[in-house]
């Protein structure tokens, strides 16, 4: 009984070993065929990501372009209000001096000795 129950163990044991065989196989083929869904998924979300990151970047640098050419000609603007400002008081005070060269001449004599005194102490 010993030889026959050694015979069935080992025809059950030689049975089953092609099936765990196959079953891993199976196993590694289905493992395989996981990892490359995995990293095709991977890059393709990789590319999506790589995309939305150019486009990103394309639209921020079109909105800083915009934003400077707005900042350029906003301050061209400004300038040339300050330049017309600056001459019309050019202009006026020129028109002061000649009009009155008495005051403007010991008014500057009075602000140079309250200088002088000042830097003295």
């Amino acid at each position: 009984m010993t030889d026959s129950a050694s015979t069935l163990d080992n025809t059950e044991a030689t049975a089953a070993s092609p099936s765990i065989a196959q079953a891993a196989n199976d196993l590694r083929a289905a493992a395989g065929e996981r990892a490359r869904e995995f990293v095709h998924t991977a890059e393709s979300r990789a590319a999506a990501l790589k995309d939305r990151a150019i486009e990103s970047a394309q639209h921020l640098r079109q909105t800083a372009a915009e934003k400077s050419q707005h900042l350029r000609e906003s301050a061209t603007e400004h300038w040339q209000e300050t330049r017309v400002k600056a001459q019309e008081f050019h202009s006026t005070a020129e028109d002061y001096i000649r009009q009155n060269p008495t005051k403007c001449v010991l008014g500057a004599l009075g602000v140079g000795f309250l200088i002088g005194l000042i830097t003295r102490r």
